[in-house]
């Protein structure tokens, strides 16, 4: 039978991603409530996302792209932080953003149309993004603790995938801008292979840092001039394979020193008008792990 589901890795071969396309948002004044930098540019988001669905596509990868039926679903383009997918199913998540929960329901008649279960739910008054939510291997999910993160959440997630086998490790994310400012865990930390991740070393967890050396997990360090352009924000398509924002110059030299092939891509409003890189882009329904 063939699999259409399980993805509890970051870096095994990418075989079907959810995308979701942008809407246009029915006030163009809304961004400021979304805290995005500027205004929506829709048409552009419209090209910039088409644009990198064709780089999926035309790297094998099965894309699947709906549109949200509320033009008030602006974060929705980034279906990687209101579920999480594993083996047995599909866990959906509460956001700690609250302009973002009603994307929970909306992505959830997308899995029952595609035929995933739903494994469970984070219910209030826990919450968990899956931003904050990285594979560091098919049984250990590293979870960061943040304003958008919660103990709680943290808590209910484990209990949903302890049956699995899976360990969750929790780390502290630190305050950075404060709750206003989105930092997730995968703003500040990327796998590109087992034993290779892309990082912004100055606000990773210790903790994190620690299980890295453990594990001989080897560091590409993104310079300070490129965190704000979301250097450590890399989808791996493949080990060694990933996708990149285009302004991320040195990390590009770093990554393809390192042995990977690197596909840059451009996301002035998709992603760096809304603080979201290509893994926030991208939900992974399944891979080869």
């Amino acid at each position: 039978m063939r699999h259409t589901f399980g993805a509890q890795s970051m870096v095994a071969p990418l075989r079907r991603v959810l995308l979701v396309r942008p809407v246009a948002p029915a006030d163009p004044d809304c961004w400021r409530a979304f805290g995005y930098l500027r205004p929506i540019d829709h048409e552009r988001a419209v090209t910039e996302h088409a644009t990198l669905v064709a780089l999926l596509e035309r790297e094998g990868v099965e894309t699947i792209v709906v549109e949200p039926d509320d033009p008030n679903l602006q974060d929705a383009i980034f279906p990687f932080d209101p579920i999480l997918v594993t083996e047995a199913g599909a866990i959906l998540l509460r956001m700690g953003k609250a302009l973002r929960q009603p994307e929970v329901a909306f992505l959830e008649r997308v899995l029952l149309d595609l035929g995933v279960p739903i494994l469970g739910r984070i219910e209030s008054p826990g919450t968990v993004e899956g931003g904050d939510c990285l594979w560091l291997d098919e049984r250990t999910l590293v979870v960061g603790r943040s304003y958008r993160t919660n103990d709680a959440g943290i808590t209910q997630l484990a209990e949903l995938v302890r049956p699995l086998g899976v360990e969750v490790i929790a780390v502290d994310l630190p305050h950075w801008h404060g709750p206003g400012e989105c930092l997730h865990l995968l703003s500040l930390l990327s796998p590109v292979d087992v034993d290779l991740v892309v990082a912004y070393p100055p606000l990773v967890p210790v903790r994190l840092m620690e299980l890295l050396a453990t594990r001989r997990i080897q560091l590409i360090a993104v310079p300070d001039e490129e965190f704000p352009t979301q250097g450590p924000n890399v989808l791996a398509i493949a080990p060694r394979r990933c996708v990149i924002l285009r302004e991320n110059v040195r990390t590009i030299a770093a990554l393809e020193a390192a042995g990977c092939t690197v596909f840059a891509y451009e996301g002035q409003d998709i992603s760096h008008n809304r603080s979201g890189g290509p893994t926030c882009l991208t939900r992974p329904l399944l891979r080869d792990w």
